[in-house]
């Protein structure tokens, strides 16, 4: 276990987007935020993204084809730019999430990786979670409360991940700690850019609607928008998550439509899972800071701040980087790991205790 001391760590996120790699550098003792470090992106060749996507739902057990060596090599690579660090923290790929059902499956052995390397790896963050009884996700609030605390935040605010899929977490920075009760509340607020991403891939041979031109140039279908909300994971409670396909409904709901009116009713579903989202924030944020992708596309930045009272604003605007938060949480959690805290709590992720989730493999182990 490492002391209380600040450390040079390193993190990777592949996020279902299946873009590439993001690996980011940050300097923290597992509480605090010194220092942001430096940050590389490593882009999926167009062979290994589809290696990925044809893994996608797969279980251990399952014939994972070349996945494995993709997910290896990749992240390898990123960690390599990045030799000083005394810590890495390896999410893997997560393949399949069904917290309640079986399990959550993030591919990738970070054993392998901490040999290689020869510096330890802190990984396998959800399954303790998902074990004890909680969704295994959200897992970055904790370090979206690090930080609130770095920008200096005084009052309720809100992190919008707007990845793969969307994530909120409502935090009051006026606790001490993420852990106090009433700091966090976290939770999937449905689809947000990989059924996007699929319609852009199937219908015209593109990875995104860049800077949502597609979607701005068509008209939202209201019927198709009506259903999808009448979806039964709008009414559970947080804390929930979601898988990435949880939501195939949504291609089938535009399947009619034209690609841009399929592309901006889809849009609207996002935005729409955000605004019920908010109704459940114990306060009403005096602030929301988008993250993720979805930051880029001004016609999903455009119709949630519609919906809300409060500014909507990329994380840039308050010195934060969009493109490495999830990166550099996963480098924080891995500190945390280290120094035996706590990483999710009931309120982020529903499970009954604080847990402190994952593995460190150390490069002299069997």
């Amino acid at each position: 276990m490492f002391a209380k001391r600040a450390m040079r760590v390193v993190g990777t996120m592949s996020g279902t987007s299946l873009d590439g790699v993001d690996v980011a550098e940050i300097i923290t003792d597992g509480a605090q935020i010194f220092e942001f470090g430096g940050h590389d992106y490593l882009e999926y060749p167009p062979q290994d993204e589809a290696i990925l996507r044809k893994a996608l739902g797969a279980w251990p057990n399952d014939d994972l084809g070349d996945a494995p060596r993709v997910v290896h090599d990749w992240h390898l690579k990123a960690f390599q730019k990045f030799p000083d660090a005394e810590l890495y923290g390896f999410h893997g790929q997560t393949l399949a999430h069904d917290p309640r059902g079986r399990g959550t499956h993030q591919l990738g052995d970070g054993a392998a990786l901490a040999r290689e390397l020869g510096r330890p790896v802190a990984w396998d963050f959800r399954s303790a979670d998902v074990g004890l009884g909680g969704q295994g996700a959200p897992l970055a609030p904790f370090f979206h409360f690090a930080c609130a605390k770095w920008i200096n935040a005084s009052a309720p605010l809100a992190v919008l991940n707007l990845g793969g899929v969307g994530n909120i977490t409502w935090i009051d920075p006026r606790l001490p700690k993420p852990e106090s009760p009433g700091a966090l509340l976290a939770f999937d607020t449905g689809p947000a850019n990989a059924p996007i991403n699929d319609l852009m891939m199937q219908r015209l041979g593109q990875r995104y609607d860049d800077q949502g031109r597609v979607a701005a140039t068509g008209k939202v279908a209201m019927g198709a928008l009506e259903l999808f909300l009448d979806a039964p994971y709008f009414r559970k409670l947080p804390p929930k998550s979601l898988d990435r396909n949880d939501f195939s409904i949504m291609m089938d709901l535009v399947k009619e439509l034209s690609t841009e009116d399929a592309a901006a009713t889809m849009t609207s579903m996002v935005a729409a899972s955000v605004m019920q989202a908010m109704e459940h924030c114990p306060a009403a944020p005096d602030q929301v800071l988008v993250t993720g992708g979805g930051r880029h596309n001004p016609v999903m930045m455009k119709m949630i701040q519609a919906g809300l009272d409060c500014p909507v604003r990329p994380v840039e605007d308050v010195g934060l980087n969009g493109d490495m938060l999830e990166a550099q949480a996963f480098a924080y959690l891995a500190a945390r790991l280290a120094r035996g805290l706590p990483t999710s709590a009931p309120m982020t992720t529903g499970v009954p205790m604080l847990v402190g989730g994952g593995v460190v493999s150390y490069p002299d182990q069997d």
